[in-house]
């Protein structure tokens, strides 16, 4: 028992601030065998203005076909997450997640008349577990696949005020059982840790409303500098692809606005991240982890119309033990 306590103090000791991947990535990293790390992380992120595939398109024009045109919205996610590792070889991880969303817009009342709307939805989104194999744990090298499933704890069927139900993307889940793979490769040497990851979401079937949401890949790479053991900077380039929604709710009016119509979902989006992590590494410390991580996208091309991406933050805290 004291030599497993010794091993475990002297992996903490030996730690730096780039052994994980930038607080933005999932399921980067695994841990040694009887590890419990928790983690809160919030991310926040905004949506401003709408394209039409890769143009820019107004509100007024945006009005000769809908009755409400999107303005800007806002999404909070709380994230709690837990990783134990039962094994060297196999990693264990849970995520529940608060959402809170809000959407501005601008409705034609006719005659040349506009009126500010503004709607909200929040509580709890899907539950994500995983588990993380891996495949080779070298000194500069390693790589390890993620095996991850979404449960629909997330309402599909949020409304407004008066009772109209909201857009798809003021919905707080997807209504399903996803399948969450994915691949992840690590690489470092004395001050560079470097890795890429691959993860994919797959919806298994329609919900209850008669829908389901596009599946979706994403690949994402970086790069990160250990400046001091404390302190290191990262960089990260992402790519996403999503499909279209697949189906109908009858209980949303497609008419109302574009967030609210189904081929207006998915495309390909191309972001850029740059962050810093914060190790303690003082015996009374060790095992606390902070990251920040800024998020800006550098092109996007939407299917049909929607709100252009503009950034996200991502603050979080870690802490293993």
């Amino acid at each position: 028992m004291a030599n497993a306590s010794t091993d475990h103090a002297t992996h903490h000791a030996n730690h730096h601030a780039n052994q994980h991947a930038p607080i933005g990535v999932m399921g980067d990293h695994m841990h040694k065998r009887g590890e419990w790390m928790f983690s809160y992380r919030r991310m926040t992120m905004t949506m401003e203005d709408n394209l039409q595939r890769d143009q820019a398109i107004s509100a007024n024009d945006i009005l000769q076909e809908y009755n409400m045109a999107p303005l800007k919205m806002n999404t909070t996610m709380d994230m709690l997450g837990a990783m134990y590792a039962p094994s060297d070889k196999l990693t264990l991880m849970l995520m529940v997640n608060y959402l809170e969303k809000e959407m501005d817009s601008t409705m034609d009342m006719g005659m040349g008349m506009l009126m500010p709307m503004n709607t909200k939805s929040s509580g709890w989104g899907d539950t994500k577990i995983s588990a993380l194999l891996s495949l080779h744990n070298g000194n500069s090298h390693g790589l390890h696949v993620n095996l991850g499933a979404s449960i629909p704890t997330g309402s599909t069927t949020k409304s407004n005020n008066m009772g109209k139900r909201l857009a798809y993307p003021m919905q707080l889940g997807s209504g399903t059982y996803d399948l969450e793979p994915g691949i992840t490769y690590n690489g470092k040497n004395d001050f560079l840790k470097w890795g890429g990851q691959i993860k994919g979401v797959f919806h298994l079937s329609d919900n209850d409303e008669g829908y389901t949401l596009g599946d979706q890949v994403t690949a994402s790479s970086w790069a990160s500098y250990r400046v001091n053991p404390w302190l290191a900077t990262a960089i990260r380039l992402t790519y996403t692809y999503t499909k279209n929604i697949d189906g109908t709710d009858g209980s949303i009016d497609a008419n109302m606005s574009p967030p609210a119509r189904r081929n207006n979902y998915g495309g390909d989006r191309f972001d850029v991240s740059i962050g810093i992590t914060l190790l303690g590494t003082k015996p009374e410390h060790r095992g606390h982890q902070i990251g920040i991580e800024y998020t800006t996208t550098i092109d996007q091309e939407a299917n049909g119309i929607q709100m252009e991406m503009q950034d996200m933050l991502n603050i979080g805290y870690q802490y293993a033990l």
